[in-house]
């Protein structure tokens, strides 16, 4: 994999009937990427298909909330959360994504599918953005990556206990 080109500052659109898709095995590799996933994205299929997924994650991204993501879905339970990617070309773009385990006949977790819409511009700016931002700032001040994620974690939860809801209430909400 080539190291990621600089950040643009630029931030791609897609219309709002399409859908971004993409399907990992259960390690995180993909193993599908739909046609919008490459255009919005800037990949070419060759260069996505049997690479982690993390090949889109934008370093503005909270750790915490991927870990939160993880923990969830590895449980067999879905996810919805805003989150913003990088493109191939440095570019950005976000989404509200869906994400839920695949199962086999007997029940056990044998990949992950995500499904991605446009998310809605007012609560973007006026809450995730700013929350993402202070969930970074929590991240960054520590030194280790694991006490990292774990202060990013407390700050969520007062977040969201100041609030009196839950996570999914609180996404919900929005």
């Amino acid at each position: 994999m080539k190291p990621a080109l600089p950040l643009t500052g630029q931030e791609r659109f897609f219309d709002a009937d399409q859908v971004i898709v993409s399907k990992t095995n259960p390690a995180g590799t993909i193993t599908y990427a739909n046609r919008a996933f490459l255009e919005v994205s800037e990949f070419t299929e060759a260069e996505v298909i049997g690479k982690p997924h993390n090949i889109i994650r934008h370093p503005d991204m909270p750790r915490c909330l991927f870990r939160k993501l993880w923990r969830r879905i590895k449980a067999g339970k879905e996810m919805f959360a805003y989150v913003v990617n990088r493109t191939h070309h440095g570019n950005h773009y976000w989404v509200l994504a869906h994400v839920t385990p695949s199962f086999d006949a007997e029940q056990r977790i044998i990949g992950f599918h995500s499904n991605r819409r446009v998310p809605e511009r007012a609560p973007l700016e006026r809450v995730i953005i700013p929350l993402y931002r202070a969930l970074r700032e929590r991240e960054q001040a520590e030194g280790d990556p694991e006490a990292a994620v774990a202060a990013g974690e407390a700050h969520l939860r007062a977040h969201l206990e100041q609030l009196g809801v839950g996570y999914d209430r609180f996404i919900f909400s929005l």
